[in-house]
Protein backbone atom coordinates (compact mmCIF):
# COMPACT_ATOMS: atom_id res chain seq x y z
CA UNK A 1 0.00 0.00 0.00
CA UNK A 2 2.91 2.26 0.83
CA UNK A 3 4.55 1.94 -2.55
CA UNK A 4 1.46 2.68 -4.66
CA UNK A 5 0.46 5.84 -2.30
CA UNK A 6 1.22 8.56 -4.69
CA UNK A 7 4.51 8.16 -7.47
CA UNK A 8 7.93 8.91 -6.96
CA UNK A 9 9.48 11.44 -10.25
CA UNK A 10 11.14 8.59 -12.21
CA UNK A 11 15.09 8.60 -12.01
CA UNK A 12 17.38 9.90 -14.84
CA UNK A 13 17.57 6.17 -16.11
CA UNK A 14 13.90 5.35 -15.87
CA UNK A 15 11.19 5.77 -18.59
CA UNK A 16 8.28 8.46 -17.51
CA UNK A 17 5.40 5.99 -16.60
CA UNK A 18 1.59 5.83 -16.12
CA UNK A 19 0.64 6.82 -12.55
CA UNK A 20 0.23 3.42 -11.03
CA UNK A 21 -2.99 4.17 -8.95
CA UNK A 22 -6.39 5.04 -10.05
CA UNK A 23 -9.23 7.39 -8.53
CA UNK A 24 -11.53 5.02 -6.69
CA UNK A 25 -14.18 5.25 -4.52
CA UNK A 26 -12.81 4.09 -1.24
CA UNK A 27 -9.59 3.99 -0.09
CA UNK A 28 -7.01 0.81 -0.62
CA UNK A 29 -8.22 -1.75 2.18
CA UNK A 30 -12.02 -3.08 1.32
CA UNK A 31 -12.56 -6.36 0.36
CA UNK A 32 -12.62 -5.25 -3.49
CA UNK A 33 -11.04 -2.58 -5.47
CA UNK A 34 -13.87 0.04 -6.45
CA UNK A 35 -13.90 1.91 -9.93
CA UNK A 36 -16.58 4.68 -10.52
CA UNK A 37 -18.44 3.77 -13.67
CA UNK A 38 -19.26 7.00 -15.76
CA UNK A 39 -23.07 5.85 -16.18
CA UNK A 40 -23.21 5.38 -12.41
CA UNK A 41 -22.99 2.70 -10.12
CA UNK A 42 -19.44 1.12 -9.38
CA UNK A 43 -17.51 -1.64 -11.06
CA UNK A 44 -15.68 -4.15 -8.34
CA UNK A 45 -12.26 -6.11 -8.77
CA UNK A 46 -11.24 -8.68 -6.37
CA UNK A 47 -8.71 -11.49 -6.20
CA UNK A 48 -7.43 -14.04 -3.96
CA UNK A 49 -4.09 -16.31 -3.57
CA UNK A 50 -4.62 -19.55 -1.69
CA UNK A 51 -1.87 -21.30 0.12
CA UNK A 52 -0.12 -24.23 -1.96
CA UNK A 53 -0.20 -26.81 0.47
CA UNK A 54 -4.22 -26.48 0.41
CA UNK A 55 -4.18 -26.47 -3.39
CA UNK A 56 -2.19 -29.62 -3.46
CA UNK A 57 -3.70 -31.53 -0.66
CA UNK A 58 -7.44 -30.90 -1.68
CA UNK A 59 -7.41 -29.42 -5.34
CA UNK A 60 -11.10 -30.30 -6.01
CA UNK A 61 -12.07 -27.93 -2.70
CA UNK A 62 -9.15 -25.49 -3.42
CA UNK A 63 -10.31 -24.59 -6.84
CA UNK A 64 -13.84 -24.46 -5.27
CA UNK A 65 -13.10 -22.23 -2.65
CA UNK A 66 -11.22 -19.94 -4.89
CA UNK A 67 -14.47 -18.88 -6.62
CA UNK A 68 -16.46 -19.24 -3.61
CA UNK A 69 -14.49 -16.69 -1.16
CA UNK A 70 -14.22 -13.71 -4.45
CA UNK A 71 -17.73 -13.72 -4.74
CA UNK A 72 -18.38 -12.87 -1.27
CA UNK A 73 -15.74 -10.53 -1.33
CA UNK A 74 -17.97 -8.98 -4.14
CA UNK A 75 -21.18 -9.35 -2.14
CA UNK A 76 -19.57 -8.03 1.02
CA UNK A 77 -19.33 -4.51 -0.86
CA UNK A 78 -23.07 -5.35 -2.13
CA UNK A 79 -22.00 -6.33 -5.54
CA UNK A 80 -23.49 -9.03 -7.96
CA UNK A 81 -20.47 -11.49 -9.84
CA UNK A 82 -20.13 -10.87 -13.63
CA UNK A 83 -17.18 -12.98 -14.33
CA UNK A 84 -14.52 -15.31 -12.75
CA UNK A 85 -10.69 -15.85 -14.65
CA UNK A 86 -7.96 -17.71 -13.00
CA UNK A 87 -4.07 -18.37 -12.53
CA UNK A 88 -2.87 -22.11 -12.14
CA UNK A 89 0.18 -23.80 -11.99
CA UNK A 90 0.20 -27.72 -11.64
CA UNK A 91 2.58 -29.90 -11.66
CA UNK A 92 0.45 -32.94 -12.87
CA UNK A 93 -2.90 -33.64 -15.15
CA UNK A 94 -4.52 -35.54 -11.75
CA UNK A 95 -3.74 -32.35 -9.67
CA UNK A 96 -4.90 -29.94 -12.73
CA UNK A 97 -8.25 -31.52 -13.31
CA UNK A 98 -9.45 -31.42 -9.69
CA UNK A 99 -8.85 -27.76 -9.52
CA UNK A 100 -10.64 -26.98 -12.41
CA UNK A 101 -13.43 -29.19 -11.41
CA UNK A 102 -13.85 -27.73 -8.10
CA UNK A 103 -13.53 -24.01 -10.17
CA UNK A 104 -16.40 -25.21 -12.40
CA UNK A 105 -18.68 -26.21 -9.61
CA UNK A 106 -17.93 -23.67 -7.97
CA UNK A 107 -19.05 -21.29 -10.79
CA UNK A 108 -22.02 -23.84 -11.59
CA UNK A 109 -23.85 -23.36 -8.13
CA UNK A 110 -23.44 -19.64 -8.01
CA UNK A 111 -24.21 -19.06 -11.57
CA UNK A 112 -21.13 -17.18 -12.48
CA UNK A 113 -19.04 -17.93 -15.30
CA UNK A 114 -15.92 -18.93 -15.74
CA UNK A 115 -14.34 -17.08 -18.76
CA UNK A 116 -10.45 -17.62 -18.97
CA UNK A 117 -7.07 -17.11 -17.20
CA UNK A 118 -3.28 -18.20 -17.35
CA UNK A 119 -2.83 -21.70 -16.77
CA UNK A 120 1.28 -23.43 -16.39
CA UNK A 121 1.26 -27.18 -16.35
CA UNK A 122 5.42 -27.77 -15.88
CA UNK A 123 5.14 -25.53 -12.34
CA UNK A 124 7.03 -27.31 -9.89
CA UNK A 125 3.93 -27.41 -7.68
CA UNK A 126 0.63 -26.60 -7.41
CA UNK A 127 -0.82 -22.83 -7.17
CA UNK A 128 -4.00 -20.91 -7.77
CA UNK A 129 -4.94 -17.24 -7.51
CA UNK A 130 -8.85 -16.31 -9.26
CA UNK A 131 -10.17 -12.87 -9.89
CA UNK A 132 -13.23 -12.03 -9.84
CA UNK A 133 -15.07 -8.63 -11.50
CA UNK A 134 -18.45 -7.65 -10.55
CA UNK A 135 -20.95 -4.47 -10.00
CA UNK A 136 -22.53 -2.46 -7.26
CA UNK A 137 -25.01 0.08 -7.62
CA UNK A 138 -24.98 0.91 -3.70
CA UNK A 139 -22.23 0.16 -2.04
CA UNK A 140 -21.31 -1.39 1.03
CA UNK A 141 -17.85 -0.36 2.62
CA UNK A 142 -15.18 -1.18 5.36
CA UNK A 143 -15.47 2.85 5.93
CA UNK A 144 -18.48 3.44 6.35
CA UNK A 145 -19.48 2.07 9.91
CA UNK A 146 -20.31 5.06 12.10
CA UNK A 147 -20.35 5.24 16.76
CA UNK A 148 -23.81 4.07 17.43
CA UNK A 149 -24.02 1.24 14.67
CA UNK A 150 -25.46 -1.88 15.67
CA UNK A 151 -23.34 -4.67 14.65
CA UNK A 152 -25.08 -7.83 13.30
CA UNK A 153 -23.18 -11.00 12.01
CA UNK A 154 -25.08 -13.33 9.69
CA UNK A 155 -23.70 -16.88 9.10
CA UNK A 156 -25.54 -19.78 7.42
CA UNK A 157 -25.17 -22.59 10.01
CA UNK A 158 -26.64 -25.23 7.45
CA UNK A 159 -23.85 -26.98 6.84
CA UNK A 160 -20.86 -28.48 8.99
CA UNK A 161 -16.58 -28.61 9.71
CA UNK A 162 -14.71 -29.02 6.60
CA UNK A 163 -12.61 -32.00 8.51
CA UNK A 164 -9.87 -30.70 10.91
CA UNK A 165 -9.90 -27.19 8.61
CA UNK A 166 -11.32 -23.80 10.78
CA UNK A 167 -13.72 -23.76 7.65
CA UNK A 168 -17.41 -24.03 8.31
CA UNK A 169 -19.17 -25.59 5.08
CA UNK A 170 -22.43 -24.64 3.81
CA UNK A 171 -22.13 -23.98 0.34
CA UNK A 172 -20.78 -27.29 -1.55
CA UNK A 173 -23.89 -29.51 -0.92
CA UNK A 174 -26.37 -26.89 -0.65
CA UNK A 175 -28.83 -25.96 -3.55
CA UNK A 176 -27.65 -23.52 -6.52
CA UNK A 177 -30.85 -21.90 -6.29
CA UNK A 178 -30.90 -20.68 -2.61
CA UNK A 179 -26.59 -20.08 -2.64
CA UNK A 180 -27.40 -17.60 -5.58
CA UNK A 181 -30.58 -16.20 -3.58
CA UNK A 182 -28.82 -15.84 -0.23
CA UNK A 183 -25.59 -14.28 -1.89
CA UNK A 184 -28.14 -11.75 -3.56
CA UNK A 185 -29.05 -10.68 -0.35
CA UNK A 186 -26.12 -8.98 0.09
CA UNK A 187 -27.07 -6.27 -2.97
CA UNK A 188 -30.63 -6.26 -2.07
CA UNK A 189 -29.97 -4.56 1.37
CA UNK A 190 -27.17 -2.33 0.22
CA UNK A 191 -30.06 -0.90 -2.49
CA UNK A 192 -32.69 -0.81 -0.46
CA UNK A 193 -30.37 1.72 1.77
CA UNK A 194 -30.39 -0.67 5.23
CA UNK A 195 -26.79 -1.69 5.06
CA UNK A 196 -23.95 0.53 3.92
CA UNK A 197 -21.14 -1.04 6.04
CA UNK A 198 -19.79 -4.64 6.67
CA UNK A 199 -16.98 -7.28 5.68
CA UNK A 200 -17.28 -11.04 4.71
CA UNK A 201 -16.11 -13.06 7.56
CA UNK A 202 -12.43 -13.88 6.40
CA UNK A 203 -9.60 -15.89 7.59
CA UNK A 204 -9.12 -13.69 10.56
CA UNK A 205 -12.66 -15.03 12.18
CA UNK A 206 -15.26 -12.83 13.03
CA UNK A 207 -13.36 -11.26 15.57
CA UNK A 208 -10.10 -10.42 13.52
CA UNK A 209 -12.52 -9.50 10.21
CA UNK A 210 -14.61 -6.88 12.67
CA UNK A 211 -11.46 -5.26 13.97
CA UNK A 212 -10.48 -4.84 9.68
CA UNK A 213 -14.14 -3.12 9.76
CA UNK A 214 -13.61 -0.61 12.77
CA UNK A 215 -9.59 0.43 11.57
CA UNK A 216 -10.95 0.93 8.24
CA UNK A 217 -14.08 3.11 9.59
CA UNK A 218 -11.55 4.58 12.46
CA UNK A 219 -13.64 3.71 15.36
CA UNK A 220 -13.80 0.79 18.02
CA UNK A 221 -16.26 -1.85 19.25
CA UNK A 222 -17.76 -3.88 22.23
CA UNK A 223 -19.37 -7.19 21.40
CA UNK A 224 -21.02 -9.62 23.78
CA UNK A 225 -19.32 -13.07 22.62
CA UNK A 226 -22.04 -15.57 23.87
CA UNK A 227 -24.33 -13.57 20.84
CA UNK A 228 -22.76 -14.57 18.00
CA UNK A 229 -24.87 -17.02 15.63
CA UNK A 230 -23.11 -20.82 15.77
CA UNK A 231 -23.70 -24.18 15.12
CA UNK A 232 -25.17 -26.25 18.24
CA UNK A 233 -23.02 -27.93 20.11
CA UNK A 234 -24.23 -31.51 18.61
CA UNK A 235 -22.71 -30.45 15.25
CA UNK A 236 -19.04 -28.93 16.76
CA UNK A 237 -20.59 -25.49 18.21
CA UNK A 238 -19.27 -23.87 21.50
CA UNK A 239 -20.34 -24.08 24.95
CA UNK A 240 -19.26 -20.41 25.53
CA UNK A 241 -19.77 -20.74 29.90
CA UNK A 242 -18.08 -24.78 30.16
CA UNK A 243 -14.82 -24.61 32.25
CA UNK A 244 -13.23 -27.51 30.42
CA UNK A 245 -10.58 -27.91 27.97
CA UNK A 246 -13.18 -28.89 24.89
CA UNK A 247 -15.23 -26.56 25.75
CA UNK A 248 -12.07 -23.80 25.05
CA UNK A 249 -11.09 -25.68 21.79
CA UNK A 250 -14.54 -25.51 20.56
CA UNK A 251 -15.26 -22.07 21.40
CA UNK A 252 -11.42 -20.87 19.93
CA UNK A 253 -12.66 -22.94 16.86
CA UNK A 254 -15.45 -20.95 16.22
CA UNK A 255 -14.03 -17.81 16.31
CA UNK A 256 -11.00 -18.90 14.27
CA UNK A 257 -13.92 -20.41 11.68
CA UNK A 258 -14.20 -19.06 8.10
CA UNK A 259 -17.50 -19.52 7.05
CA UNK A 260 -18.31 -20.16 3.69
CA UNK A 261 -21.48 -17.88 4.22
CA UNK A 262 -20.67 -14.83 6.86
CA UNK A 263 -20.99 -11.05 7.34
CA UNK A 264 -20.44 -8.84 9.87
CA UNK A 265 -22.49 -5.65 9.30
CA UNK A 266 -22.41 -2.04 10.95
CA UNK A 267 -26.10 -1.28 10.94
CA UNK A 268 -27.85 2.40 11.92
CA UNK A 269 -30.10 1.64 14.95
CA UNK A 270 -33.39 1.76 13.41
CA UNK A 271 -32.38 -0.24 10.52
CA UNK A 272 -31.28 -3.47 12.52
CA UNK A 273 -34.24 -5.37 13.20
CA UNK A 274 -35.51 -4.52 9.41
CA UNK A 275 -31.78 -6.37 8.19
CA UNK A 276 -32.39 -9.26 10.61
CA UNK A 277 -35.70 -10.02 9.84
CA UNK A 278 -34.36 -10.18 5.84
CA UNK A 279 -31.53 -12.93 6.92
CA UNK A 280 -34.41 -15.12 8.50
CA UNK A 281 -36.50 -15.18 5.54
CA UNK A 282 -33.54 -16.85 4.22
CA UNK A 283 -32.90 -19.26 6.92
CA UNK A 284 -29.96 -17.48 7.68
CA UNK A 285 -28.54 -16.83 11.56
CA UNK A 286 -28.06 -13.13 12.10
CA UNK A 287 -27.40 -11.69 15.41
CA UNK A 288 -26.86 -8.39 17.29
CA UNK A 289 -23.91 -9.37 18.92
CA UNK A 290 -22.72 -5.41 20.19
CA UNK A 291 -21.99 -1.43 19.17
CA UNK A 292 -19.89 0.38 17.46
CA UNK A 293 -18.25 3.16 19.51
CA UNK A 294 -15.67 6.14 19.51
CA UNK A 295 -12.55 5.06 19.92
CA UNK A 296 -10.01 2.72 18.96
CA UNK A 297 -10.38 -0.45 21.41
CA UNK A 298 -12.23 -3.54 20.59
CA UNK A 299 -13.45 -4.73 24.02
CA UNK A 300 -14.93 -8.23 24.41
CA UNK A 301 -17.48 -9.29 26.94
CA UNK A 302 -18.35 -12.84 28.07
CA UNK A 303 -20.84 -12.99 30.71
CA UNK A 304 -19.35 -10.24 33.35
CA UNK A 305 -15.98 -10.30 31.91
CA UNK A 306 -14.76 -7.76 29.82
CA UNK A 307 -11.22 -7.64 28.29
CA UNK A 308 -9.67 -5.49 25.36
CA UNK A 309 -8.62 -8.02 22.46
CA UNK A 310 -7.06 -4.78 20.03
CA UNK A 311 -6.03 -1.44 20.75
CA UNK A 312 -5.58 0.27 17.03
CA UNK A 313 -3.63 3.14 19.16
CA UNK A 314 -1.06 0.47 20.36
CA UNK A 315 -0.74 -1.79 16.80
CA UNK A 316 -2.44 -1.07 13.53
CA UNK A 317 -4.25 -3.93 12.19
CA UNK A 318 -4.13 -4.31 8.27
CA UNK A 319 -3.17 -0.77 7.54
CA UNK A 320 0.12 -0.31 8.93
CA UNK A 321 2.13 0.33 12.37
CA UNK A 322 0.71 1.68 15.61
CA UNK A 323 -1.78 4.05 14.92
CA UNK A 324 -2.34 7.89 16.48
CA UNK A 325 -4.62 10.08 16.52
CA UNK A 326 -3.97 11.26 12.90
CA UNK A 327 -4.69 8.29 11.07
CA UNK A 328 -7.50 7.10 13.97
CA UNK A 329 -9.20 8.56 16.40
CA UNK A 330 -7.53 7.49 20.27
CA UNK A 331 -10.06 6.90 22.91
CA UNK A 332 -8.82 10.36 25.21
CA UNK A 333 -9.30 12.37 22.28
CA UNK A 334 -12.36 10.52 19.91
CA UNK A 335 -15.75 12.52 20.09
CA UNK A 336 -19.04 11.27 20.13
CA UNK A 337 -19.23 11.92 15.86
CA UNK A 338 -16.80 10.12 14.11
CA UNK A 339 -16.59 12.74 11.24
CA UNK A 340 -14.55 15.12 13.82
CA UNK A 341 -11.57 12.59 14.53
CA UNK A 342 -11.75 10.10 11.89
CA UNK A 343 -8.61 9.77 9.23
CA UNK A 344 -8.79 12.00 6.37
CA UNK A 345 -8.98 9.53 3.94
CA UNK A 346 -11.77 7.74 6.13
CA UNK A 347 -13.57 10.80 6.41
CA UNK A 348 -13.85 11.44 2.58
CA UNK A 349 -14.56 8.12 1.31
CA UNK A 350 -17.60 8.28 4.09
CA UNK A 351 -18.86 11.48 2.67
CA UNK A 352 -18.34 10.29 -1.12
CA UNK A 353 -20.08 6.71 -0.15
CA UNK A 354 -23.02 8.42 1.77
CA UNK A 355 -23.57 11.02 -0.78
Amino acid sequence: MQALDGDAAPAMDEPTVMPTHAPTTVPNGDDCAVLPLPGGGHQLLAIEGLMPDFVQQQPWFAGYSAVMVNLSDVAAMGGRPTAVVDALWSADDATTAELLRGMRAACAQYGVPLVGGHTNLRSAGAQLAVAVLGRAERLISSFAARPGDRLLVATDLRGAWQGDAPFWNASTSAPAARLQADLALLPQLAEAGLVDAGKDISMAGVLGTLLMLLECSGCGARVALERLPCPPRTHGGPDWHADSDAAHAARLRWLSAFPSFGFVLAVRPALAAEVQARFAEHGIACADIGEVQAGTRLDVALGEEQACLWDLAESGFILGGPATSATVPTSASASASASASAPASVESAKERHHA
